[in-house]
């Protein structure tokens, strides 16, 4: 049968996350719903990745198999598709993929992006965390630089994540600084449940000084999971890409 990709960006602030969930709304419930009423009929969609409650996205995927998708003008079909849909909400594109392709599993990497900002701004309080602390940058820097060289994250993980393996590649971590917002970008081949929350909380503790480099460093040794720090809220993260 035909397999589609569909490509969504999101705000996530309203949604209880990206895959559907009972008795919550969710971004996938919210694109099901504009394609059952534009298309007459409803179509199942499989999610690329789990995004939790706030969180958002430039770009994450669904994919769909259905028959006689082949001949739709997608361009058109997504115009109509976008006027249903939410204002936070926005499909990007539609295409056909060969039929062994999965939107979850055949993912190359994903990466993420977590925004903080230090100086009170009304524009960023639903997209960036307000973190108005004196941060030693250097050493968000050399913690970023330790993340890389790791391949264990349990500490890193939160609980009940019900995962075969801890293991992930990580291909980038860095943070940069512009004027009084400050972001941790990350590119790794999967990540674990809270994962970049944990990573960057845990960080910006060893920026305050309330934990050493070291210390740090021990976490990556534990075989235990959540052991790391979570208090990075959801809103100031979001997936940037998906590449397949």
């Amino acid at each position: 049968m035909p397999r589609f990709f569909i490509d969504v960006s999101y705000k996530g602030t309203a949604y209880a996350g990206f895959q559907k969930q009972n008795n919550a709304n969710t971004i996938q419930a919210e694109v099901e719903k504009a394609f059952e009423i534009f298309y007459k009929f409803p179509i199942a969609l499989t999610g690329s990745s789990r995004t939790d409650a706030g969180v958002h996205a430039l770009q994450n995927f669904f994919h769909a198999d259905v028959l006689g998708f082949r001949e739709r003008n997608f361009e058109k079909d997504a115009y109509h598709l976008n006027a249903i849909l939410p204002q936070d909400i926005v499909i990007n594109t539609i295409y056909e993929v060969p039929e062994e392709m999965h939107c979850r599993f055949n993912a190359q990497y994903r990466e993420y992006e977590y925004t903080l900002y230090q100086k009170k701004n009304p524009f960023l309080q639903e997209v960036a965390y307000y973190y108005p602390f004196t941060l030693n940058f250097n050493l968000l820097l050399k913690a970023a630089s330790i993340v890389k060289e790791q391949q264990q994250f349990y500490a890193f993980s939160k609980k009940k994540s019900q995962v075969g393996t801890y293991k992930c590649q990580i291909f980038e971590s860095v943070w940069t600084q512009e004027a009084d917002v400050i972001k941790y970008r990350v590119k790794a081949n999967r990540f674990l449940r809270g994962m970049v929350r944990a990573l960057v909380a845990t960080m910006l503790q060893v920026a305050r000084e309330k934990r050493t480099l070291h210390e740090f460093m021990e976490l990556f040794e534990k075989t235990e999971v959540a052991k790391a720090d979570f208090s990075a809220p959801a809103h100031g993260l979001k997936l940037i890409r998906v590449k397949y």
